[in-house]
């Protein structure tokens, strides 16, 4: 009874208990690629620190027989078996009793097991591919968060830090990769058997192994790390890109972090089958095909522009991350909001031709809008079981994250600021941290009260919105709490205030630490109306400079006024813009301000010459269209047209032939330009798209239809199609079938749902669930879905719901389903029918992501209800039109 007792305890835990901690793993795995199954064994050597007759640690989806466990001692002759063998399922632990008190000291843990090579792109599991034009296995590990325990029985948390030595057998014609090169092969006859190098501490998560049929690319690094980058036979090419942007921003982060890479090769590979976007394994970075390959004839600028970020992202974390971790999943972000942040300091390195600074901006917008909603979370999360991880790898973590960084950065200076980072990874390398043990580098380097200004961002959710009144030459400050949904709410942040008032010459910062504040600044105001020779009336103040702290702004009253004509008159940078304008959007979906007033504001962007600035342009744009579309659909056509028009500056300039020596941001602007140009029905760009791709159709000429424009012909294409006219959605699917691509079915995929037609969004969404479709890329055939076919994929996901949530329900895929069907919605009883639905279907993976989405189902309801009490909005569209 005592016993089980004790085996209670361990049950529901977030964490293990640290009565033993491992330090060395001896692993060996013989994966059989045809029965997709593994056999293995691992020797950990533990510590045992404390009394115990209990050893607990991970396993999941293993088979642990009794006969094949036991522990050898110091000072014991004889290996201790244990007395009972436990794993709870729920928990996905393995909880070994003895007989007797374990010794002190160092032991020796033995265990041998079977697993299986799942289909769910997590543990240790197979990808399928082709070669030779057969089907063949690969095996492929993915342990972030929690999944090593699929593979082999181990302390899977990441404060359980150790070095790993591995010993592959596998069949001697396959490429076998893990962490580290290897020092030995031993072939017998088509069987190999690789040991590789011991590692360098590191979490479980971190290990990787890759088994298949591979080509490559190499290169070095100046001080002769080897790089290579492998995929799929006859694809290397694809892989010269990402090779030549890893080995620059290897070179790049040895001197930014002051420490040199940590080990002696670093490989990455593009896998067919892969759930996330890639994944920072030390010295072996796994990648779905589209973030690391390019190919000069098929993919647009934005694919090159996504293989770039997203190996810088990987490689920073080879620093932060790999030898510095996190010490508890509630401090993800040090991770991913720092690799986000890092990746673009990358990318500007060796692309400053992208700006891409201003595109970071997208990213902060992306944390804003997820942080306004009160089903928000904070940066630094309790995380209280590892079924609860998954929903945090999410746009908090990452791009408030992200965003907040680069605020610290412009507040402390980026000098300050890099040789305190450096600091940092010095004194926790290959070790663990805490958000705390950052802010207090930082605020040794700086002086600066960091910890305070950083706690008010990270332990509490959300952000403000600054609210500004000009009175008698005093700005008055006042600071409170954003949400998308208008309501009031709690919060108080040091703000870290950045003003410029008429130039940018002119500009103050200091903190806001208090819901008001009054500054006098009519000095300011007067040398800036002196500066700049405006005159009297007309001059401006911007707060958020560049856009570098993460809060809104209200302007009041003569300050709106002032904005508006330093945009008109090209006084603001383009970061100002942007911001801008996201601001009103933000306030207009919070009833904060009315349509009109956005509408009125856009048609200042008629003419913007900014890449970024003109994107999001086109983002709020579709929103406010849907939002009419339901609010007032009399206007539908109206504010199709008004927007249309702002697009024709910048779609004539462009065309839809790329231009000798043209930039890459004009090169994605255009694919943006026309592939909004088709959704909203206009005429020219409809049958110019549709001219372009029966050509191409016929004999595939790039120049007929180069990559950056076809997802704009495709979705004209699809908006064409209905039940008695298939011709272009057959002629996708063909395309579709005939391409080894990934881009390119992506591409495909993400426009087959826009059709006007209900059946046809039925018919893409069924193909989407086919064999046709790999589980990875199911969420792209979602993202299109047009406005007509909402029911329909209500209707779809909720017969098929048993199956998806079979499908995909041990991963973050899962949530997209989710949130790309549910979150469309604009009235109260669809969220209340979406609520009734799940309320015997809820799992903790998709818990918040359900609250988000019905929170924006009630926001986007809220907001239709404001739009139809706006009287003069339909006299202010046609007057703008």
């Amino acid at each position: 009874m005592a016993e089980s007792q004790n085996l209670e305890q361990f049950k529901g835990q977030a964490r293990l208990p640290k009565f033993a901690i491992p330090k060395r793993y001896d692993i060996f795995l013989k994966p059989d690629l045809d029965a997709c199954k593994f056999t293995g064994t691992v020797e950990i050597a533990v510590d045992v620190v404390e009394d115990t007759r209990f050893l607990v640690l991970n396993a999941a989806e293993l088979t642990v027989e009794n006969q094949s466990v036991w522990f050898s001692g110091h000072g014991y002759s004889e290996v201790l078996r244990p007395s009972e063998i436990t794993i709870v399922e729920n928990d996905e632990i393995l909880v070994l009793l003895f007989s007797d008190v374990l010794p002190h000291g160092e032991g020796f843990l033995w265990i041998g097991f079977e697993g299986t090579l799942n289909d769910r792109m997590k543990g240790f599991y197979r990808s399928v591919y082709k070669h030779n034009g057969e089907n063949k296995n690969m095996a492929v590990t993915q342990f972030e968060p929690a999944d090593a325990r699929r593979c082999f029985p181990c302390w899977d948390e990441p404060a359980f830090k150790a070095s790993f030595k591995i010993i592959l057998e596998v069949p001697s014609d396959h490429v076998a990769l893990s962490n580290m090169p290897v020092t030995k092969e031993e072939v017998n006859g088509n069987v190999k058997k690789l040991y590789y190098q011991e590692s360098p501490i590191m979490s479980t998560y971190l290990v990787a192994v890759v088994v298949g049929l591979f080509d490559f690319v190499e290169a070095s690094t100046t001080d002769g790390i080897n790089v290579r980058v492998y995929c799929q036979v006859g694809k290397s090419n694809q892989g010269k890109f990402a090779l030549d942007v890893a080995v620059k921003t290897l070179d790049l982060y040895k001197e930014y972090f002051a420490v040199p890479y940590p080990l002696p090769k670093l490989d990455m590979i593009a896998i067919p089958d892969f759930a996330a976007g890639a994944m920072e394994n030390y010295g072996l970075v796994t990648y779905r095909e589209t973030a690391l390959l390019y190919d000069e004839r098929h993919s647009a600028a934005a694919n090159k522009q996504r293989v770039a970020t997203v190996v810088g992202h990987e490689l920073a974390h080879q620093w932060f991350g790999n030898l510095v971790t996190m010490e508890w999943w509630t401090h993800l972000w040090l991770n991913e909001g720092f690799a986000t942040w890092v990746s673009y300091l990358a990318a500007d390195s060796i692309f400053p031709e992208w700006k891409i600074w201003t595109q970071f901006l997208d990213d902060t917008v992306s944390g804003l809008r997820l942080d306004a909603l009160a089903e928000s979370h904070p940066i630094e999360v309790d995380i209280n079981h590892a079924n609860e991880i998954d929903e945090i790898f999410d746009a908090i973590s990452y791009l408030k994250g992200a965003s907040l960084i680069r605020m610290l950065q412009c507040f402390l200076g980026a000098e300050c600021f890099q040789k305190s980072l450096a600091s940092y990874v010095k004194r926790f390398a290959y070790s663990n941290a805490k958000t705390e043990d950052l802010w207090n580098v930082l605020e040794e380097g700086s002086g600066e009260p960091v910890k305070i200004l950083m706690n008010s961002w990270t332990k509490q959710q959300g952000y403000p919105v600054v609210d500004v009144t000009l009175r008698d030459g005093k700005l008055e400050l006042k600071q409170s709490l954003f949400l998308a949904s208008g309501s009031p709410g709690v919060g108080e942040w040091i703000v870290p205030i950045t003003m410029c008032c008429g130039s940018y010459e002119t500009t103050k910062k200091f903190l806001l630490q208090t819901k008001s504040e009054l500054i006098n600044v009519s000095q300011l105001l007067d040398s800036s109306i002196t500066n700049t020779g405006e005159k009297a009336g007309c001059f401006w103040i911007k707060f958020n400079v560049d856009q570098t702290g993460f809060y809104r702004v209200k302007y009041n009253g003569e300050l709106e006024t002032g904005i508006r004509y330093a945009i008109e008159n090209n006084k603001l940078s383009a970061t100002d813009r942007f911001g801008i304008l996201d601001d009103s959007y933000a306030l207009c979906m919070a009833s904060k301000q009315n349509l009109s007033s956005l509408l009125s504001l856009m048609t200042a962007y008629r003419e913007e010459p900014e890449y970024t600035v003109t994107s999001h342009l086109i983002t709020v744009s579709y929103k406010v269209i849907y939002m009419i579309a339901d609010a007032s659909p009399e206007l539908s056509a109206d504010i199709k047209q008004f927007v249309i028009s702002l697009l024709q500056h910048s779609a004539e300039r462009l065309g839809w032939d790329p231009k000798e020596g043209e930039s890459h941001l004009d090169a994605m602007l255009r694919g943006e330009i026309l592939s909004a140009l088709a959704k909203f029905g206009h005429p020219a760009t409809h049958d110019e798209a549709l001219k372009r791709f029966n050509a191409f159709l016929n004999d595939r000429d790039t120049l007929l239809l180069p990559p950056d424009t076809r997802h704009a012909a495709y979705v004209a294409v699809i908006r064409a199609v209905d039940k008695t006219n298939k011709y272009g959605y057959d002629s996708l699917l063909k395309l579709y079938r005939e391409t080894d691509l990934s881009q390119e079915k992506t591409r495909i995929l993400s426009c087959l749902a826009s059709s006007p037609d209900p059946d046809i969004v039925s018919e893409a969404l069924n193909f989407v669930l086919s064999s046709e479709v790999r589980n990875q890329d199911a969420v792209f055939g979602l993202s299109g879905i047009s406005l007509e076919g909402r029911e329909v994929a209500w209707k779809w996901l909720k017969e098929n719901w048993d199956y998806i949530s079979k499908t995909w329900g041990s991963g973050f895929l899962l949530t997209r389903f989710v949130s790309s069907i549910v979150s469309s919605f604009t009235s109260d009883e669809k969220a209340n029918e979406i609520e009734a639905f799940f309320a015997t279907r809820i799992t903790p993976g998709i818990s918040r992501t359900l609250k988000q989405s019905l929170e924006r189902v009630r926001i986007n309801a809220n907001w239709v209800r404001s739009i139809r009490k706006e009287d003069s909005l339909a006299t202010a569209i046609k007057e703008l039109v």
